[in-house]
C-alpha cells in the first residue's frame, strides 16, 4: 500500500479503547481519512499495566486504520494521560541583547523559565508559553521584534513518570510505529473540541474518559491549568455492575445505551433487560433503577472537578463554561447535571474544523484522537521516539497479507 507523506496519525491510548486518526493535511485544512479503534486491555487509570495486551490493541486498531485510509502507517502522535501527570507554571527573566526581542531570545528565556528541579523519575513533555512580558508590559503574544530591556516568559510546565511515558513509547515501538511526539489528552482534546474565542475569554475542558477525568484551562488564548483525577468511566460502569448484579462488560453496554446522568429525568416505567451473574437468569430493571446507581458517581466527578477549578481561583474566569468529552461524557443529560454542579453553561465538546470523513468522528470520544492529528499538523517534526526493527517486521507482515489477500481472490 502506498504511503502517502502528507498523512498524519493521532493514537489515542486509552484505559477503555485504542483509537487511531488519520488525517490528510490540504494546506490549512485537515481531512480525516481513516479510523480504527479496538477495545483497550491492558491500561489502568491511563497507565499501561499489560505491554503485551496493549501492543495487541494498539496494532488492531492501526491495521483498521490502515485498511480505511489506503496506507501504511508509520509514525504517530500519541496520546499520554493518567494520575502521574503533574502540570505548574513557571517564569523565566532575561535580559534582552541589543534592546530587540529576537528569536534567540525567546528561545533562550523559556530555557531559564524551565530551568527548574525535576526529579530523576520524572521528565517534561510540555512547555507551553503563556504569555511574555517586556518592561512591564504584559500580555504579549508574540515578542520578537519588539524594544525593550528586560523579557519574561510564564510558561506552563506538564511533567510525566518517565516510566509511564517510557511504556507507552514501548508499545507503539513493539507495534512497529515511530512516535513522533507525546502529547496530553486534555491539550490534544482543546484542539479538536475548543473554539479560538472559547479560549481566548475563558473556558474549562473536562474530559471524561475511561480510567481518568482530564482538566484543563484555558483564558487570553493559552492554557492556564491542568490536571488529572483518578475517576472516570470504568467507575461509573463498576457501580453499575455491582448494583445491577451483572457482569462488568454487560453493565458497560447497558450504560452505553441505557445510561442517565440523572434519575429525575426517567420515567418510573421506562424497562430493560440485564444478563444475571454466574449463568443466572436475566432479570427486568428500571431504566430510572440504572441512573440512581450512575448518578452519585458522576455527581463526585464533577464536584470534584469544581473543587479543583475552585482551589486555584479560575471559578469566576471561564465565563465560556465547560465544554464536555470523552467517551462517558456521551452520557444522556449529563450536560443538564454539570450545569447544576457548575452553575456555568456546558456543552459537550464534539471535533470541529476538520473535513472528510467527519461523520465518523462526530462525538466527544474522538475528540482526543482528532485533536492529536491536528495537534500533529502544527507541531510538525521529526520523530522523537524511533524504532529501528519495527519497519522490517510491517514490511514482511504487508508482504503476507498482500499474498494472502491474492490468494484468496
Amino acid at each position: 500500500m502506498a504511503r502517502h507523506e502528507e498523512l498524519i496519525v493521532g493514537l489515542d491510548i486509552g484505559t477503555t479503547k485504542i483509537c487511531a486518526i488519520v488525517a490528510e493535511a490540504r494546506g490549512d485544512s485537515l481531512d480525516i481519512v481513516g479510523l480504527g479503534t479496538h477495545p483497550s486491555k491492558g491500561l489502568r487509570k491511563g497507565v499501561v499495566i499489560d505491554i503485551g495486551a496493549t501492543v495487541d490493541s494498539i496494532r488492531k486498531a492501526i491495521d483498521e486504520a490502515e485498511l480505511m485510509a489506503g496506507c501504511e502507517i508509520n509514525s504517530v502522535y500519541a496520546g499520554i494521560a493518567g494520575g502521574h501527570i503533574e502540570a505548574r507554571n513557571e517564569m523565566g527573566m532575561i535580559a534582552i541583547k541589543d534592546r530587540e526581542v529576537k528569536l534567540a531570545d525567546v528561545k533562550r528565556v523559556i530555557e531559564q523559565a524551565q530551568a527548574i528541579a525535576i526529579p530523576a523519575d520524572r521528565e517534561v513533555i510540555h512547555v507551553i508559553p503563556q504569555e511574555y512580558e517586556i518592561d512591564g508590559q504584559d500580555g504579549i503574544s508574540h515578542p520578537v521584534g519588539m524594544s525593550g530591556v528586560r523579557l519574561i516568559a510564564k510558561v506552563h510546565i506538564v511533567t510525566a513518570a518517565v516510566t509511564s511515558a517510557q511504556n507507552i513509547v514501548k508499545c507503539c515501538n513493539k507495534a512497529g510505529l515511530n512516535v513522533i511526539d507525546i502529547v496530553l489528552q486534555p491539550l490534544a482534546s482543546s484542539e479538536a473540541a475548543l473554539a479560538p474565542d472559547e479560549t481566548q475569554l475563558g473556558v474549562a475542558l473536562v474530559d471524561i474518559g475511561g480510567g481518568t477525568t482530564d482538566l484543563a484551562i484555558f483564558e487570553a488564548g493559552s492554557i492556564k491549568h491542568s490536571a488529572v483525577l483518578s475517576l472516570g468511566g470504568y467507575h461509573l460502569t463498576n457501580d453499575a455492575a455491582v448494583g445491577l448484579r451483572t457482569p462488568f462488560d454487560q453493565a458497560e453496554r447497558v450504560k452505553r445505551r441505557f445510561g442517565c446522568a440523572a434519575a429525575r429525568f426517567l420515567p418510573q416505567d421506562d424497562l430493560l433487560i440485564v444478563p444475571g451473574v454466574g449463568g443466572r437468569s436475566p432479570r427486568e430493571v428500571g431504566r430510572k433503577e440504572l441512573a440512581e446507581f450512575l448518578e452519585p458517581r458522576i455527581e463526585e466527578i464533577l464536584t470534584l472537578v469544581r473543587a479543583e477549578i475552585t482551589r486555584h481561583g479560575f471559578m469566576g474566569s471561564i465565563p465560556c463554561g465547560i465544554v464536555l468529552t470523552g467517551g462517558s461524557s456521551a452520557l444522556d443529560k449529563l450536560p443538564e447535571l454539570a450545569e447544576e454542579v457548575f452553575e456555568l453553561p456546558v456543552r459537550r465538546g464534539i471535533p470541529r474544523r476538520v473535513s472528510g470523513l467527519v461523520d465518523r468522528v462526530q462525538g466527544p470520544e474522538f475528540a482526543t484522537g482528532v485533536g492529536l492529528a491536528i495537534w500533529g499538523s502544527k507541531h510538525r517534526s521529526k520523530p522523537r521516539f524511533r524504532v529501528y526493527d519495527g519497519s522490517h517486521f510491517r514490511k514482511v507482515r504487508s508482504r503476507m497479507r498482500e499474498w494472502l489477500y491474492g490468494e484468496i481472490q
